[in-house]
């Protein structure tokens, strides 16, 4: 979907050159452009390209593009996305804490970008929105300790983890009710250079707030949840894990509009669709 200068808006632009600081936050799109794909730092409504492999030995080009011109990807292309549920005490209800992290899988094929229409499936009746933040895995990390995962983790960006309730109770596994196409909203940039464990989340359906949490009160720490799911998983750069969504939800209706918003990263905005 091309930008306009109100979807441009959406996006935060505290962003310096790659050459900046370590901890300095670095918004990062992954865009096409004439059927060509690439990475680039994102500094207001305009866009420097990246050479090289953004999880590896890269170089800020100098060559620029205007982020109207584009269309914007989901900020990765991953070989696995991993979530973790029932990871906030406010998302609970009566349930108890798990004593590990409860893991599903999302498909890559659910990803759509910031912009894209989240289509409801025809027997779809109970589709929810889930308010995120997602993890970036920046290198090849299998069975890293507690101590030793943040260093995995490249850059964190939304996601909304788009669910069928009904689905949910009736399957055999989360599969169709998580992982079906156009349920997993993500983006719009990924950031650089913020602290994981302290950013807020929050929904908002057609302007109004519907969930409002802080990663402070996971459950499961984002080392924690990396450490956790890379004895089990050789995560690669480029995937992304899950983290869970605080409070309650709702249920969708065709022409809502979705915003989730995570702290420093800025606003994912999709509209909902019957497909």
């Amino acid at each position: 979907m091309r930008f306009t200068t109100t979807l441009a808006a959406a996006l935060l632009t505290i962003i310096t050159p790659l050459s900046a600081q370590e901890h300095d936050p670095m918004h990062i799109v992954r865009y096409s452009l004439n059927g060509r794909v690439s990475y680039g730092i994102l500094q207001g409504e305009r866009i420097q390209e990246i050479d090289g492999d953004v999880f590896g030995e890269h170089d800020a080009a100098d060559r620029w593009v205007d982020l109207v011109d584009v269309t914007l990807l989901p900020p990765t292309d991953p070989q696995k996305v991993i979530a973790v549920g029932l990871n906030y005490r406010s998302h609970l209800g009566n349930r108890e804490p798990a004593a590990e992290p409860g893991l599903f899988a999302k498909y890559p094929t659910s990803l759509i970008a910031h912009g894209e229409d989240i289509l409801m499936p025809p027997d779809a009746r109970n589709l929810h929105y889930e308010a995120e933040m997602v993890l970036v895995i920046g290198k090849e990390c299998s069975n890293v300790s507690e101590a030793d995962a943040l260093d995995c983790v490249f850059a964190i960006t939304a996601g909304n983890d788009v669910s069928e309730r009904d689905w949910q109770s009736s399957d055999l596994q989360w599969l169709r009710a998580k992982a079906s196409d156009t349920f997993g909203p993500v983006g719009p940039s990924m950031v650089v250079g913020l602290d994981p464990d302290n950013v807020s989340v929050e929904s908002r359906v057609n302007g109004e707030v519907r969930q409002s949490g802080h990663t402070s009160d996971l459950i499961f720490d984002v080392s924690t949840i990396v450490s956790y799911i890379s004895r089990y998983f050789t995560l690669s750069p480029g995937d992304q894990i899950w983290t869970g969504t605080p409070g309650t939800t709702r249920r969708m209706q065709p022409g809502d509009v979705i915003e989730i918003e995570v702290g420093g990263v800025g606003v994912l905005r999709n509209t909902v669709r019957r497909r």
